[in-house]
């Protein structure tokens, strides 16, 4: 395509190659090959369930690889704006009906003095109108009470990160979902030198408010923990934007200039490649819980450590003697046989490959990230989840996809789909560095090819979008994947603001 000098302008300032371009324009061309699926994964099929003694040797091998120093750090994407949590909010504001008219917006009122954030909230309409809430509620001012809480005048949370919202109540004060993740943290995370290394990835707009609320709140979180904080955070790379085009396949253009538009969360690959630790938890900021509720949460991270220390120091020694030569056929066999059985990876050609075939493709399937994900039972309708897929080699491996990723011709593929008994709750525990404690170039391991493209609409114009292979999706497709059957108790989202209502954050 001919680029103007305006798109070479834009080009440049995102860091964004000319030939990446020609690739993303390509995709929103020709969309992306539904993946094979061999089966849905499942207790015992894919999925491990833990005995209680399976549990108790996790939780030690934690607590173990903790006392000797192990470099650990939290990762929480806390990108973008609240406003989907607060869409009915929103319709209700700009609706005609001037008061509640359906379940959802009755709920939110009936039971507003329980939201954390409604001390503030009423102190604010107070300030306003010289009301209090409930004085408000009875004037049937609803519109008034809605507006305080999402418009910039207010409390602006339609605007602000999920990361700044109060979401729950402690004796005498609330904490924001930021807090919450610090604290539970401190509870799982803490290294042999007190300290608890968090991270956070935040939109460009957000940092200092975020820096602001890092430095209120840090002190007397460690104090009330017994730990040291060590924050940071980063945004979502300009180079990972990607281009948008029109419904016939051409660019997209604004101010004659190419229009870009962020990725993804799985631009957080990037993110996740620029940190340094032996061991990352990854889990995202609207699913944590309040101190009283967390004693599943922290007992179930232990154990995911647990799991992914004592499987990567097996793979890692495993590629340690592979590095010295081919080990014996009984070596060998026992080598395949824990990436079967461990690691769910399974090829049918294994029996015609010579020994030294064997010990090349042992070592390049073990030599790779690795990752131990909770998995927890499907309550609801089945979706995107855990499935044993086919890879591009040939061999099939646990992958957690989207149902966009799955052939909705396809009778028997949508079957699989159905039959799914678990999802992803965003609960992963990562090894990003190979045997010789180097760190692997996270790139390199995304299936380009599991993206896909949304539609948009943009200025009333309808716009096809490209996202990037998810994070936990094709963003992690070539690493080692361990998939853990996990309490519900364990997944608190909070999607809608009413969500806060629930046991689980009250």
């Amino acid at each position: 395509m001919d680029l103007k000098e305006k798109d070479l302008e834009v080009l440049k300032a995102k860091g964004i190659s000319e030939e990446k371009l020609a690739e993303e324009l390509k995709m929103l061309a020709e969309g992306f090959p539904f993946l094979k699926i061999e089966a849905p994964a499942t207790p015992g099929h894919g999925i491990s369930v833990l005995t209680p003694d399976m549990e108790e040797k996790a939780t030690n091998l934690w607590n173990e690889y903790l006392d000797k120093g192990g470099k650990v750090l939290k990762m929480v994407p806390a990108s973008g704006a609240a406003s989907r949590m607060f869409k009915d909010l929103f319709s209700f504001v700009n609706g005609k009906k001037d008061k509640p008219d359906n379940d959802f917006m009755k709920k939110f009122f009936e039971e507003i003095e329980n939201f954390a954030f409604f001390p503030q909230l009423n102190f604010l309409c107070l300030s306003l109108f010289g009301l209090s809430v409930d004085s408000l509620v009875k004037a049937k001012r609803y519109k008034d009470i809605v507006k305080t809480l999402i418009e910039s005048d207010g409390l602006n949370y339609g605007q602000l990160p999920k990361a700044l919202l109060k979401f729950h109540k402690v004796p005498g004060a609330a904490r924001t979902a930021i807090e919450e993740h610090l604290a539970e943290g401190a509870q799982y995370a803490a290294g042999k030198d007190g300290k608890v290394r968090v991270h956070f990835t935040v939109s460009e707009d957000h940092l200092p408010l975020v820096a602001m609320k890092f430095e209120e709140v840090k002190g007397h979180l460690e104090h009330e923990y017994g730990v040291e904080f060590e924050l940071s955070t980063s945004v979502q790379k300009p180079s990972t934007d990607t281009v948008a085009a029109n419904l016939d396949g051409t660019p997209y253009r604004e101010k004659e200039a190419l229009f870009f538009r962020p990725g993804g969360h799985g631009a957080l690959i990037e993110n996740l490649n620029d940190l340094d630790a032996d061991v990352i938890f990854i889990k995202n900021i609207d699913n944590v819980v309040p101190d009283s509720r967390r004693e599943d949460t922290i007992h179930y991270k232990k154990i995911i450590g647990g799991i992914l220390v004592g499987v990567k120091q097996k793979a890692n020694s495993y590629c340690e003697e592979l590095s010295k030569g081919t080990p014996a056929p009984e070596r060998l066999e026992e080598m395949l046989d824990f990436l079967h059985k461990v690691l769910c990876i399974t090829h049918d050609g294994t029996d015609k490959m010579t020994d030294d075939e064997k010990a090349a493709y042992i070592y390049e399937k073990l030599n790779r990230p690795m990752r131990v994900c909770g998995m927890v039972k499907n309550e609801g309708e089945p979706g995107g989840g855990p499935f044993l897929a086919y890879n591009p080699d040939g061999t099939v491996s646990p992958q957690i996809l989207e149902s966009t990723q799955i052939d909705p011709d396809n009778k028997e593929a949508q079957k699989m789909l159905k039959e799914s008994t678990h999802f992803n709750p965003v609960d992963l525990v990562v090894s990003t560095k190979n045997w010789k404690g180097e760190k692997f170039n996270l790139p390199e391991y995304v299936d380009k090819a599991t993206g896909f493209i949304s539609l948009k609409s943009r200025e009333g114009v309808e716009i096809k979008a490209l996202e990037l292979p998810g994070l936990w999706n094709g963003a992690m497709s070539d690493w080692n994947t361990i998939l853990v059957e996990v309490p519900v108790s364990t997944f608190n989202p909070v999607k809608t603001v009413n969500d806060l209502l629930r046991q689980a954050h009250q």
